[in-house]
C-alpha cells in the first residue's frame, strides 16, 4: 500500500515536470536536427512540435512507474528505473504519436472505417511508422536527450527518499 502512495506524484511535479521534460526533448531534437543538417528541413515546425508533444505526454506515464518502481530502493536502482521508464516511455510515445500521424497522412488511400481491409492497413501503416521513427527520429535525442536523461534520472532518485 506504501508503494502505491509513493507512486502518485504531487500535481505539480506531474505537470511542471511533463512541460520540462518536453522542452528537453524539444531542445534535444532541435539541437540532433541541427547537428546532422543544421535546421535544414521544410517540417521544422511539425518535428518541434512531435518532440515536445513525446516528452510532454510520456512524462504522465513514466513517473508514477518509475516511483513505483523505486519505492525503498538504494540511490542506484531508483537512479535506474527512472532512466528506463523516462526512456521506453519516452521513445514509445513519440514513436506513437508519430504513427498516428504517419497513419493521417495515408489515411486517404485506405480502406473505409471498420473494414478488415482497414484493419490491416491501419496495423501495418502504424508498423512502418515506427520502424521508420526508430530508424529516423530516435537518433535526433541525440546527444542532448542522453545527458537530459541522465540528469532527470539522477534528480529524481535523489529527491525520492
Amino acid at each position: 500500500m506504501d508503494r502505491l502512495r509513493a507512486a502518485r506524484p504531487p500535481y505539480p511535479d506531474l505537470i511542471a515536470g511533463a512541460l520540462l521534460w518536453g522542452m528537453q526533448m524539444l531542445a534535444a531534437a532541435m539541437l540532433g536536427l541541427y547537428l546532422r543538417n543544421g535546421l535544414q528541413t521544410s517540417r521544422l515546425a511539425e518535428i518541434a512540435a512531435l518532440y515536445f508533444a513525446g516528452g510532454l505526454f510520456a512524462w504522465p506515464f513514466a513517473l508514477p512507474v518509475a516511483r513505483f518502481l523505486a519505492f525503498d530502493r538504494p540511490l542506484e536502482t531508483r537512479f535506474a528505473a527512472f532512466f528506463v521508464t523516462l526512456t521506453a516511455a519516452t521513445i514509445l510515445m513519440t514513436a506513437f504519436l508519430f504513427a498516428m500521424e504517419y497513419r493521417m497522412f495515408y489515411s486517404r488511400w485506405h480502406a473505409p472505417f471498420g473494414s478488415i481491409v482497414w484493419a490491416f492497413q491501419f496495423v501495418f501503416t502504424s508498423i512502418s511508422a515506427v520502424y521508420q521513427f526508430l530508424v529516423i527520429g530516435l537518433r535526433l535525442f541525440l546527444p542532448l536527450g542522453l545527458v537530459c536523461l541522465v540528469a532527470s534520472s539522477y534528480h529524481l532518485a535523489k529527491r525520492m527518499r
